[in-house]
């Protein structure tokens, strides 16, 4: 938590009025850590600056160092959420084939919302409670893993590798398949599914799907 609110803060220090880099990074870390606590129980719209504040053990006033409003903490959270989803899925290792390079993005974001899944959850659960600015950023998030998807199926496609008709609306049934693992989490956990599992598992169902043509792309 504490080297996301790092990050939180590094884009935001022209606003945040709190200036020793330690202080500054420990106390937003209790504030993001109380805010998607308190957001994924009671649901962030209902949550009051009131109840983050008990939750978080700060003041009202030591909150206001950092942000001057829900919404701004609220875009605070989402911005650094795209931000590692961005940095991290947009560095798929363009030498790979497309097969080898469309298993490393399912398993990067498996392992990506494992590690940071109060903030995955937050953002999927939250979104239809937020202003539009907010919702905006969500929804580009979303695209944004999509259209990594479908780089990666039309290369394929225009291979001979894949055989897919339409690319995008593959893409968009891939996604959701992704986000069931954050979103129903304690489904998989019952059955003692890993991450791991899961997104080998996952592959192995979009390849079938995509029929790979070629038998040796199936090797690795």
């Amino acid at each position: 938590m504490e080297a996301l609110a790092e990050r939180t803060l590094a884009r935001h220090l022209d606003t945040v009025r709190v200036k020793k880099p330690q202080v500054a990074t420990k106390r937003l870390a209790r504030i993001l850590d109380s805010t998607l606590t308190l957001a994924n129980q009671v649901g962030f719209h209902s949550m009051s600056l009131r109840d983050l504040s008990e939750h978080a053990g700060l003041s009202m006033g030591a909150l206001y160092a950092y942000f001057d409003s829900k919404e701004t903490l609220l875009l605070m959270i989402l911005g650094t959420v795209s931000e590692v989803v961005e940095e991290t899925l947009g560095d798929a290792p363009k030498e790979l084939p497309p097969v080898e390079r469309l298993r490393w993005l399912l398993a990067s974001h498996v392992a990506l919302t494992e590690a940071l899944s109060p903030w995955f959850i937050f953002a999927y659960m939250q979104a239809k409670s937020f202003p539009p600015r907010a919702r905006a950023m969500a929804v580009a998030a979303e695209r944004m893993t999509e259209s990594l998807l479908a780089e990666i199926l039309a290369e394929g496609k225009t291979l001979g590798t894949f055989e897919i008709d339409d690319v995008e609306m593959c893409a968009a049934l891939i996604k959701p398949m992704l986000q069931d693992w954050y979103v129903k989490r304690s489904k998989y956990r019952r059955r003692h599914i890993t991450a791991e599992a899961f997104a080998h598992s996952l592959s192995a169902f979009v390849e079938h799907a995509i029929q790979l043509r070629h038998a040796g792309a199936l090797a690795g």
